[in-house]
């Protein structure tokens, strides 16, 4: 059974950038791609210049473009769409559990204010809601897709080692080199060395799975801005990251790191839920 990526899509550049994204690591992975639209209220207007009762042909009339021009580019694997009625975020996150999807993919306009989109407002909704790894472009982000260096930052915290699996796994289909880490925010020597034994731990996992990897320890007085100054200097093409929230809660906002990485990462973020991954093999 071969994996899937869903992909929101509202028809801005910034989704479509998204598209473009999903459609590399499909190729690489071998999995197939729904794309997800979601009719939400009467926001069509800011799209679409066309009666509500032509909606959904204008639509699927622009889906289907779509997959015409993206399928050459999978190497054999499908693209298909969905469209839905409801909350952006909620219709998303079905969709990807009705399809099993190891992967959501999704633009996002950051935390400028600019919300003329659908998915681009929701993104961090998105994020916080799902049960499954979702990675977020900002728009304007015109990036290499090619996964070649991953940034994947370490804190004291137990989750911090949770994402580990899932960026194996798009390491392998890449080839790419992952960046362990460590960020020290603390001088107490237990809080250092819990870190330091994280990184550790992540090394074994790469060495056995034969992950090319490299680590670093830095002090950091801001986990955010160490982690977005890091992923600059080396040129990165993707920071994975933990979303922070309690999963004993049922809001839909990110903890403050998950956030402010989302809304002002130049390069793609791939954000795991706490608790609730599976994880992956091959």
């Amino acid at each position: 059974m071969s994996k899937k990526i869903v992909v929101g899509i509202d028809f801005s550049s910034c989704s479509i950038n998204a598209l473009e994204h999903a459609v590399s690591i499909a190729r690489r992975a071998r999995a197939d791609i729904t794309m997800v639209w979601v009719n939400h209220l009467d926001y069509s207007k800011e799209i679409f210049s066309v009666e509500p009762k032509q909606l959904t042909t204008e639509v699927e009339d622009r889906l289907k473009k779509l997959v015409d021009e993206y399928h050459p580019k999978l190497g054999g694997q499908k693209i298909d769409f969905r469209t839905c009625k409801g909350k952006i975020y909620k219709e998303i996150c079905e969709v990807a559990s009705q399809l099993d999807a190891f992967l959501i993919i999704v633009g996002t306009h950051g935390s400028s204010g600019f919300e003329e989109f659908w998915i681009g407002s929701n993104a961090n909704r998105i994020v916080s809601s799902s049960k499954i790894p979702t990675i977020t472009i900002r728009g304007g982000v015109d990036i290499g897709r090619d996964l070649k260096k991953i940034v994947m930052p370490f804190d004291s915290t137990k989750v911090s080692r949770q994402k580990v699996p899932i960026t194996a796994l798009l390491a392998s289909y890449f080839h790419s080199e992952v960046h362990i880490l460590g960020l020290y925010t603390s001088s107490l020597d237990d809080i250092r060395f819990r870190i330091k034994n994280y990184a550790l731990q992540a090394e074994d996992y790469f060495k056995e799975n034969k992950i090319r990897y490299k680590t670093t320890f830095l002090e950091a007085h801001n986990i955010t801005e160490a982690t977005l100054d890091y992923a600059k200097s080396i040129d990165a093409n993707l920071i994975s990251i933990m979303t922070e929230q309690e999963t004993s809660t049922s809001n839909i906002w990110l903890g403050p790191y998950a956030a402010q990485m989302v809304n002002h990462a130049p390069m793609p973020v791939l954000s795991v839920h706490p608790d609730k991954i599976k994880y992956y093999n091959g």
